[in-house]
């Protein structure tokens, strides 16, 4: 959302919203969306229906009296889609899948009628791997489907960080993202941590890595807290390995290719989205077999060309994915279901 549309140059000129955070640190209030005060917030039956006509008065009061040619659904699930529709009817409109809707929808039959609400009011559902349109139908059926990968920031392709030099006989690996279930069990951060030199790093929520850590030993692991976009760019160059062991979906992966345009190389768990996205620029692993992993492992630590051909790959790779692209493909579509 930030990349495409905030900014003092916003790629997709567009009024933004988001709800209000619970703690004002939360967000990075500069170029700020329009944060909306809307308590209640639910993902299943009569409580979500409730906070649905809380989120839809708000939006009426803020929005309500401008005109929109297009209207972008950033998400199919959760509450701002519906109420958008509730608020616009009449407006065309463009939905942009994300993982965490397929997810959510499998999980709450509310978010699954949501979903499936907002694919038929949509004049198109842009989908940043073609995997993701074969996930989608199974739950909607037949839907029009765009496919527009999303992208890195040219300026991250123009000029990545300055690299590190890189320490003898030690593997330094990097986890970044949510600390979620589908993204990274601590059991695989756990042992990753103590495989022989090798030292693992986490960037991501403190909340969520506190939980993680009161069930499982995570002494070895160097965490890193919930790191800014550049900030986290600039710690990619400290690294020699980034993992990504997400174990049932990744939509697109877009962390995976901004490591790629740091040169940083990827070990990944070949799902269908980040194979799409990835395929041989990226290292394939099992993380579900950890004794595989762990002379995997032993592998990239004692071959420094093998993870220097990767990175190489990496950064070809990258450079077919400029969010400039991105956007460009996004203007056009909403140009044309305008028309």
């Amino acid at each position: 959302m930030r990349d495409l549309y905030l900014g003092p140059a916003p790629l997709v000129d567009a009024d933004v919203f988001m709800l209000a955070p619970e703690r004002s640190g939360d967000v990075d209030l500069t170029y700020s969306p329009e944060l909306l005060e809307v308590e209640g917030k639910s993902l299943s039956g009569g409580e979500f229906w409730t906070y649905l006509d809380r989120l839809s008065s708000a939006v009426q009061d803020t929005f309500g009296q401008r005109d929109y040619d297009v209207i972008h659904f950033q998400h199919l699930t959760f509450g701002a889609t519906p109420a958008l529709q509730r608020v616009f009817p009449n407006q065309p409109k463009v939905a942009l899948l994300h993982g965490t809707d397929l997810l959510f929808a499998a999980e709450y039959p509310t978010q699954a009628d949501v979903l499936k609400q907002a694919a038929d009011v949509s004049a198109a559902v842009v989908v940043p791997t073609r995997a993701m349109a074969d996930l989608l139908r199974r739950l909607t059926g037949e839907v029009r489907a765009v496919h527009i990968p999303w992208g890195v920031p040219d300026r991250l392709l123009a000029k990545p960080p300055a690299w590190a030099e890189k320490p003898v006989e030690l593997l330094r690996v990097l986890y970044a993202g949510r600390l979620t279930a589908q993204k990274a069990t601590a059991e695989i951060l756990s042992a990753v941590s103590q495989f022989d030199g090798v030292e693992l790093a986490v960037a991501g929520p403190t909340d969520d890595y506190a939980r993680l850590a009161e069930r499982t030993d995570l002494s070895r692991v160097r965490f890193l807290g919930w790191l800014s976009r550049e900030q986290l760019w600039r710690d990619f160059a400290d690294h020699d390995l980034l993992i990504v062991p997400s174990v049932k979906l990744e939509a697109f992966g877009l962390v995976t290719l901004e490591a790629q345009a740091c040169g940083l190389p990827v070990a990944y768990q070949p799902l269908p989205g980040l194979v799409e996205v990835l395929g041989d620029s990226a290292l394939a692993c099992d993380f579900g077999n950890l004794g595989a992993l762990d002379a995997r492992f032993k592998e990239f630590r004692t071959s420094p060309n093998l993870l220097a051909e990767v990175a190489a790959a990496g950064l070809s790779n990258s450079a077919r994915f400029p969010l400039s692209k991105t956007a460009r493909e996004l203007r056009e579509l909403s140009q044309e279901v305008a028309q």
